[in-house]
């Protein structure tokens, strides 16, 4: 049967939308479980929840270039079923725990067995006609987008109809969802295995002689840190905005939706604007729309304002990450573009990881609003630097492909 990247384009996004819906169903309210289910003192709450966040991404960092490796060898596809199958038993397994080191033990292997969202979309920007990657990709963060709407919508129900703790079954049965939609229905072309498997340290060599293309990793990494400082630390500002307990975990689950409303809304309209103005100009945009979206945040003390203000940041927050995935196809050449992913992923999971860890210990020792502040400055200092390596000055976004790196 011939090759058909839509129909795979389709199948994949419903995968990561499952998958990315079964994430935010459970984790934002990982901190009203630990208080109220595991018995973590409100003292050591910040750092508990921050531990739990932060030792997934931190352990996902160090094992990705393991599953790169597999991956070259054996396709993608395995990589989204192992990680899902396995995702899918963690996430059953969470209902059953009874202490906070249990928890933070599960939360390392989810990281070590994780890699199903980057999996589909380094298969999307490998699998798909090089002018139709970018769509493609950008239709991708929808997918991520729409599972972060649906997600704390759901979880947030369940916590407050059924308990905390009854959301990781329902993690769990989507994840699994997700899992058999990648075993049956997901289709990888053929590859080449190459002769000698690529090492880690080839691979950043060939990306540093990419200059746009290694600033871009620091601004992954970069701006991944910047939202997850406040990951571990939402759910706690929103309780004490004076809403009752037992409320505490719908309204929250609210207001982390904002963001993906709004990215849902707006992604698919920068990627339009990226198109004629530039995707550099998109980022910029976005990076300074965010910042100061998460500086007035500082200044909001009832959840609705903050809801709205969320809101806001997420409509010019919403171009900055498929404006790097279509910068990313656009600034490397196919042989190398999977591997550029999977740096790209390194770079995501650094920032993701070093956020929670350092959100939770800066939310023990000052008032959470502050850290709004530290949020949006980190923002600003990524628009700087993409101001400052002229990725925004070019218009449309033009290829720029250095010789030594890519041509050899």
């Amino acid at each position: 049967m011939e090759f058909s990247w839509k129909k795979n384009l389709v199948v994949l996004w419903a995968g990561v939308f499952f998958c990315s819906m079964a994430y935010s169903i459970s984790i934002p309210f990982l901190p009203i479980f630990m208080h109220e289910e595991l018995g973590v003192g409100e003292k050591y709450l910040s750092i508990w929840a921050g531990l739990a966040f932060g030792i997934t991404f931190l352990s996902s960092a160090l094992i990705s270039p393991f599953w790169g490796s597999l991956a070259d060898k054996y396709g993608r596809k395995p990589m989204l079923i192992r990680s899902g199958f396995s995702l899918a038993a963690l996430y059953f397994i969470n209902f059953f725990v009874q202490d906070p080191v249990q928890l933070v033990a599960l939360r390392l292997f989810q990281g070590l067995l994780a890699g199903f969202i980057p999996a589909a979309i380094a298969l999307v920007g490998t699998n798909t006609p090089e002018d139709k990657s970018g769509y493609a990709l950008g239709v991708m963060s929808t997918a991520t987008a729409s599972g972060n709407i649906i997600g704390p919508l759901i979880g947030g129900v369940v916590s407050f109809t059924i308990g905390n703790r009854n959301a990781f079954l329902f993690s769990s049965a989507i994840v699994l969802i997700a899992a058999l939609v990648a075993t049956f229905l997901v289709h990888e072309k053929e590859f080449k295995r190459p002769k000698v498997r690529s090492r880690v340290k080839d691979d950043l060599k060939q990306a540093a002689g990419i200059p746009v293309f290694f600033a871009l990793l620091g601004l992954v990494a970069m701006s991944n840190f910047s939202v997850m400082i406040l990951e571990p630390l939402i759910t706690i500002y929103v309780q004490g905005m004076g809403i009752s307990s037992d409320r505490t975990s719908l309204v929250s689950g609210i207001i982390f939706s904002a963001v993906g409303v709004a990215t849902v809304i707006m992604a698919p309209r920068w990627g339009r604007i990226g198109g004629k103005i530039g995707y550099g100009k998109v980022l910029l945009i976005g990076l300074i729309g965010g910042g100061v979206g998460n500086l007035l945040q500082f200044f909001v003390t009832g959840y609705v304002g903050f809801g709205i203000l969320r809101f806001v940041y997420g409509l010019f927050f919403a171009g900055v990450f498929p404006a790097v995935n279509a910068m990313i196809v656009q600034v490397t050449r196919p042989e190398f573009r999977g591997r550029a992913f999977s740096l790209n992923q390194s770079a995501t999971q650094i920032g993701t990881m070093a956020g929670p860890l350092i959100g939770g210990v800066l939310g023990a020792l000052m008032p959470i609003h502050y850290i709004f502040v530290v949020n949006g400055i980190a923002l600003l200092i990524c628009a700087f630097i993409a101001h400052y390596k002229k990725i925004d000055q070019t218009s449309p976004f033009r290829r720029t492909v250095v010789e030594s790196g890519e041509s050899k």
